[in-house]
């Protein structure tokens, strides 16, 4: 189990590492470039992943005081309105320091995520969630993020077996992205068959009548919002699978607006 844990942290490191390559050596016109997420330049994008791998490090070395922080957020008039003060506080900063916070963000939840049981519940904005499944929400947001900057970018961004568990929470979400709608969430499940880059192969729900197959990535580009499935080389088959991809959203929080298809 302890291999588990320190093999997805060690996944996580992975991806924040690459997105660290790319946006190690900006500078400010650089940081300033708008990225295809209205309203986010590639600071913000840096500033949202230290506030959260900050707070998810908290949750882990200080639950009781985090959940309380929580509650009050929950409690105040406008909850969502914290995104505005991340910004704020990312775009005072220079790129060197925003960077450092970033780094110094993210050791520490490596730190605090290592030698965990996987198991273990740990608190967050929703219902507390499973150690693993935290440091896997970590990775699909450091991965998701990082692909708007390289967008933003013109770039091409690396989409290793590692995204796979990406994939994982885009099938642990089906039935919450009906939900998140205000849609009943459907009893039938999607089969899905996807591979990497190294060739390997995942299959989830094995024996469904409805079937999404195809790369890895252009998956997890659309559970992540970051693609219009029709904009990727995705076969989807039967009704469920479609409404799926065309609402699917592997993060928490409102319904998010997707992305408009190529040419729109």
């Amino acid at each position: 189990m302890a291999d588990a844990m320190e093999q997805v942290v060690s996944d996580l490191a992975g991806e924040q590492e690459a997105l660290d390559r790319l946006v190690a050596g900006l500078d400010d016109a650089g940081w300033a470039v708008d990225t295809p997420a209205a309203g986010w330049n590639v600071a913000d994008q840096i500033s949202h992943l230290a506030y959260f791998d900050e707070k998810a490090a908290r949750s882990v070395t200080d639950p009781e005081g985090f959940a309380a922080e929580v509650a009050a957020l929950m409690a105040s008039d406008d909850p969502w309105g914290l995104e505005e003060e991340i910004m704020a506080r990312g775009r005072a900063m220079s790129g060197t320091d925003r960077l450092g916070w970033w780094r110094e963000s993210r050791q520490g939840l490596h730190s605090a995520m290592r030698g965990l049981d996987p198991d273990e519940r740990v608190p967050w904005y929703g219902p507390p969630m499973r150690a693993y499944s935290s440091a896997q929400a970590r990775l699909m947001e450091t991965w998701a993020h990082g692909q708007d900057v390289a967008d933003a970018l013109g770039v091409e961004y690396p989409a290793g077996d590692r995204i796979h568990h990406v994939a994982e929470l885009g099938i642990k979400t089906f039935s919450w992205s009906f939900r998140n709608r205000g849609l009943p969430a459907p009893e039938q499940r999607v089969r899905v068959v996807l591979r990497g880059s190294s060739g390997r192969v995942w299959v989830w729900n094995e024996g469904c009548d409805a079937n999404i197959t195809g790369p890895l990535r252009d998956f997890c580009l659309v559970v992540t919002q970051r693609r219009h499935h029709a904009d990727t080389r995705l076969v989807i088959q039967g009704g469920l699978a479609r409404r799926w991809m065309q609402i699917a959203q592997a993060y928490a929080g409102p319904p998010g607006p997707g992305r408009p298809r190529s040419g729109e």
